[in-house]
């Protein structure tokens, strides 16, 4: 329970922290309109009542002032149109807002080193938590704070006009409302928590599995197990229908008790005022306010029940999302400390081991490399060169020694291109940059003279991962990226695999020309791409076994030790 608190304090903060002037004017909008339209449905009440009256005799009829009730009514009607209007806009712009920052926070986080990797590995689970929990946390504002502190403004309100009265009815009806009207919504909610709860996994499991079904047809025809997969797909279908006719039955229990306790306290209402009204204490026309004033205060309580229905699966969607979101701001963004002794990168005894396991993929690795020194990381495959380039980028933590760089920028071997425009994709490393400063990086990269892609200049579309570029172009587009980046260190793992020769040494003679002046790493086992280097790296089994520097023989020995163009 105690970190069930703890995850809605969490969540509640960014609420707190991102729109707070919004957030509680919503809450006063809400607060006005029910009072506005308690206000307006009393007085309607009192003013038809009174007019009856007034009207038996000609008398009475002509000292009856219509003006003034009418003047109210209008008064009211107005301000309970315009406080409702204020109040949807105000409230669902400032939850969206709130809900788009989490959103940002969760992404950044997913984005740190080690998140996103193990994401990959459930990628319904990534969509799921960034959609369907993010919009959970919704009705925590909207169906549950809102409408409780409304509706408890209500019940002091009826309590308040009762009580001019008579003290007895105010403090009769306003403890009936408090604790029916909050009572049953809050009893339904304790019974709605695992079944909204078992609603909200059945319909991740639903999603993961179409997704898994979608996307593996293939493989799950030649194996034989289509029929399987489509049967989870509809068992989990099943569980979540279950869930949902239990979550209904219970919205549908609760609209039937405050029905019921409606009915309860305008008959209790009725018989008081009737009394009151016998006694001579109030007039007629005031009993008819006191009924509709009663009946205009079950209003809000009726809008909790939603929220109290979807109770457990926001509680979920806390417990979810919360560790996440407050590790952002204490993890995200935290560069990798500059060198002290003026190198570009420093790594002192450095050691690695993927997480989960304990098997060193680095081991008391040491390593310096001077601003504007190109470096080339050689070695078999396995024997580490991509994970040390990823240690220098910050995306694997070092489980022991030190490790010191400038700022820096990884080209992986697998290029991640997503489906919009070629503008959109450059952007993601330089969301501000002119389009002519990415013509520029463009035609630095290879790409301008291009006809084809350029049908439409930057705005050519392109499909998902990059659909509709040759691997070529997609690496040049990458290379793009990483000129638009301008860091001091450069990082490429790879960076010709796969291409043919012509585009290779292409590539590679721009990746030289660009990158002059800055420091350059380059993990490879092909001899074209070493050949950058003015010195080389050799690894063996996660140890740098071997350096060797430009113009000597054992430089010579190990470049013509590698694999051919």
């Amino acid at each position: 329970m105690s970190s069930g608190v703890q995850d809605l304090k969490t969540v509640l903060s960014i609420f707190r922290k991102e729109r707070p002037a919004a957030l509680l004017g919503g809450a006063l909008l809400a607060a006005a309109t029910v009072l506005f339209g308690i206000a307006l449905l009393g007085l309607s009440g009192w003013f038809i009542t009174a007019t009856a009256i007034a009207g038996l005799s000609m008398a009475t009829a002509l000292a009856f002032d219509v003006f003034a009730p009418s003047a109210g009514i209008r008064f009211f009607a107005l301000g309970r149109t315009f406080a409702r209007y204020g109040e949807r806009v105000v409230t669902h712009d400032a939850t969206l807002r709130v809900l788009a920052a989490m959103r940002t926070r969760l992404f950044r986080g997913w984005a740190a080193p080690g998140a996103a990797r193990l994401l990959l590995k459930h990628p319904a689970k990534l969509l799921f938590r960034l959609t369907s929990d993010v919009d959970a946390l919704d009705s925590l504002y909207l169906r549950l704070l809102v409408p409780a502190a409304v509706a408890v403004i209500a019940a002091l309100a009826t309590a308040v006009t009762l009580g001019l009265m008579a003290p007895w009815l105010g403090i009769a009806v306003g403890l009936l409302l408090l604790t029916a009207g909050l009572g049953l919504p809050a009893l339904t909610a304790g019974r709605a928590l695992r079944p909204a709860q078992r609603r909200a996994q059945a319909l991740e499991s639903l999603r993961g599995r179409v997704v898994d079904l979608l996307s593996g047809q293939t493989e799950l025809l030649m194996t034989g197990q289509l029929a399987a997969q489509t049967a989870r797909v509809q068992r989990a279908e099943q569980h979540a229908a279950l869930a949902d006719d239990r979550l209904d039955r219970l919205e549908t229990s609760v609209d039937a008790g405050l029905g019921a306790v409606s009915a309860l306290l305008l008959a209790g209402t009725l018989l008081g005022v009737a009394w009151l009204v016998e006694a001579g204490t109030i007039s007629a026309p005031l009993a008819a306010l006191g009924m509709l004033v009663v009946l205009a205060a079950m209003e809000p309580f009726a809008a909790l029940r939603r929220g109290a229905v979807e109770l457990g699966r926001t509680l979920l969607a806390a417990r979810r999302l919360a560790p996440r979101l407050s590790e952002t701001d204490q993890s995200n963004d935290t560069p990798l400390a500059a060198p002290g002794d003026g190198s570009a990168i420093r790594l002192e005894g450095v050691t690695l081991c993927h997480p989960g396991s304990s098997a060193p993929v680095l081991e008391e690795v040491s390593l310096a490399v001077r601003p504007g020194e190109h470096v080339a990381l050689v070695g078999a495959s396995g024997s580490g060169k991509s994970t040390l380039l990823a240690a220098i980028a910050g995306e694997l933590q070092p489980s022991d020694g030190q490790l010191e760089t400038r700022d820096t920028c990884l080209l992986p071997q697998r290029t991640e291109l997503f489906r919009g425009s070629l503008r959109d994709n450059l952007h993601l490393a330089k969301s501000d940059a002119s389009d002519n400063c990415l013509e520029k990086v463009l035609m630095k990269s290879g790409l301008g003279a291009d006809d084809k892609l350029f049908g439409r200049g930057l705005d050519t579309v392109l499909g998902e991962g990059g659909a509709g570029l040759s691997g070529g172009q997609a690496r040049r587009l990458a290379l793009a990226r990483v000129l638009l980046r301008e860091t001091s260190v450069w990082l490429f793992d790879e960076p010709t695999q796969g291409l043919d020769g012509e585009t290779a040494r292409d590539v590679l003679g721009r990746i030289r020309t660009a990158a002059e002046g800055r420091t350059l790493v380059i993990a490879t086992h092909i001899k074209r791409e070493a050949d950058l280097a003015d010195r080389l790296v050799v690894l063996e089994a996660g140890r740098i076994v071997a350096t060797a520097e430009r113009g000597t023989a054992a430089f010579a020995g190990i470049l013509d030790g590698l694999r051919p163009d």
